[in-house]
């Protein structure tokens, strides 16, 4: 059986988006005055489902670790609306954050900065260091604003385990969050790019859909040395793992049945092989589709009754496909 992400994703979330959005000025002004009561609420942006709270209040962060099951050690996001909120979070800004930031923001790019005192230790897991982004989602954005304040926020899920790019993921990992913002389906669908300044330009210390390439046309070439990076989120060996085994192609056992295995697709060049499911994730062999429809089609074959293992299609290690394999080879880890 052969099943298109894009094509059933856009069938199932077209008359509930619908709905959604004729409720959303509602919803986003219920959950900003959960964000000012301290609680945690789920909400949707460009890459994945956050689990936000007010990041300049402690008691409020602890619960997103609590309610995550997050280890405290694993530092936190801070998402902003506004460039003006970075003087409040940072102790210095660099000039060229303010480029990056004219370039990429809103958008899913985290720069790692100095943090200022305004920022509690639990946020950035005691570093002196704050990752800080604006994301390029209409919600979100008025979600900050309304809130009134910075949101600390990770994916909205297990620690660990698969990211969400719906609510209904959100739903089925997390039972004790406060409110949940449904906004329909994301549109990247892989976490943010994550960068740290470096005096010779910068390192990057988690790959998204923003490359090294785009980021030296702000930049200057220089990299720092790995010794110089900062812990950041997705930073682990394993991560991002669904409940079933998970396998890049390269790696499968040579008895593996696969008439009981699901595969994601990119290609089609596996497809000949007799998988119990196929879920196309990239029908337009783009890798910005692969990367937004990855997550989804993992949660769909990890949820199959008929399917007891996972099979994906690996692609080039370059550009997209870089953080596409991060993930991968994330996922798989706990299974390795």
């Amino acid at each position: 059986m052969i099943f298109c992400c894009r094509n059933a994703a856009i069938l199932r979330h077209i008359t509930a988006t619908q709905n959604i959005m004729q409720n959303m000025p509602e919803n986003v002004d219920i959950a900003a005055s959960y964000i000012k009561q301290g609680k945690v609420v789920a909400f949707p942006t460009e890459t994945v489902y956050g689990l936000g709270a007010n990041a300049l209040n402690p008691i409020a962060v602890a619960r997103i670790f609590e309610i995550k099951e997050r280890p405290y050690f694993d530092p936190l996001i801070v998402h902003i609306a506004e460039t003006t909120q970075l003087k409040d979070l940072c102790s210095s800004i660099d000039d060229r954050v303010y480029a990056l930031a004219e370039k990429f923001w809103p958008g899913p790019l985290t720069i790692v900065l100095p943090k200022s005192k305004a920022v509690p230790d639990i946020v950035t897991a005691g570093l002196p260091t704050v990752a800080v982004r604006m994301p390029a989602h209409d919600v979100a954005l008025e979600l900050i604003r309304k809130s009134e304040c910075p949101i600390a926020a990770p994916s909205a899920n297990k620690f660990g385990q698969l990211s969400p790019t719906c609510a209904h993921h959100v739903r089925k990992q997390l039972t004790n969050v406060d409110y949940i913002i449904d906004g329909g389906k994301t549109t990247l669908g892989i976490e943010s790019t994550i960068v740290q300044l470096a005096p010779d330009g910068f390192t990057i210390l988690r790959y998204g859909i923003i490359t090294e390439n785009e980021l030296s046309e702000i930049l200057p070439a220089g990299y720092g040395s790995a010794k110089d990076q900062t812990f950041a989120p997705g930073m682990m060996k394993s991560h991002y793992s669904p409940r079933k085994k998970l396998y890049i192609a390269y790696d499968v056992e040579p008895h593996l049945d696969i008439s009981k295995a699901g595969l994601i697709s990119y290609s089609g060049k596996l497809e000949k092989d007799a998988y119990k499911k196929i879920v196309r994730v990239a029908p337009n062999k783009d890798l910005k589709e692969y990367a937004a429809n990855l997550f989804e089609a993992l949660h769909s074959l990890e949820d199959d009754e008929e399917v007891n293992v996972i099979v994906a299609e690996p692609v080039d290690e370059s550009g997209i496909g870089r953080a596409i394999m991060d993930r991968l080879k994330k996922a798989a880890y706990a299974w390795c």
